[in-house]
C-alpha cells in the first residue's frame, strides 16, 4: 500500500540508479512497516532545484516522500526516514564531482485516500 515519491534534480539522471534504489526500497518499506501492499513509486526528475545560495546547478537535489496509511508510530516513521536516507546514499554518487542534499519524509495518507487496481 506505500505511496513513494521520488524527486531528484535531473543532472543526477545519468547517476542515480533509481530502478536498484527501488529494488532494495520496496522490500525494506513493506518489512518495516508491515504493510502488504504493494510499493507504488513515482519518479520525478526536476528540471531546476536551489539549494540554499549555491549556484543552480552545482548542487543536486533528492527528496524522498513515503505515505503510509494512518497508525504507525512516529518512532517507527524516523526509523525508516533514517534507513531510506542510508539506502539513498547507497545509490547516489559518492565523489567530488556531486554535491547532494537528500532528504526523506514519512507520513500518514489522508483520510480521503483511496485505491484502485484495474486488471
Amino acid at each position: 500500500m506505500p505511496h513513494i515519491t521520488v524527486d531528484y534534480s535531473a543532472q543526477l539522471a545519468g547517476v542515480f540508479d533509481r530502478r536498484a534504489f527501488v529494488r532494495e526500497l520496496h522490500p525494506m518499506v513493506r518489512e518495516e512497516t508491515g504493510s502488504a501492499g504493494v510499493c507504488k513509486t513515482f519518479f520525478r526528475p526536476a528540471a531546476d532545484t536551489c539549494i540554499g545560495d549555491q549556484d543552480a546547478g552545482k548542487v543536486a537535489f533528492v527528496h524522498v516522500e513515503v505515505g503510509l496509511l494512518p497508525g504507525r508510530a512516529e518512532e517507527l516513521k524516523a526509523r525508516l526516514s533514517e534507513d531510506v536516507l542510508a539506502l539513498l546514499g547507497k545509490h547516489l554518487p559518492g565523489d567530488d564531482a556531486h554535491e547532494v542534499v537528500s532528504s526523506v519524509e514519512v507520513r500518514d495518507l489522508a483520510g480521503s485516500y483511496r485505491l484502485h487496481h484495474s486488471p
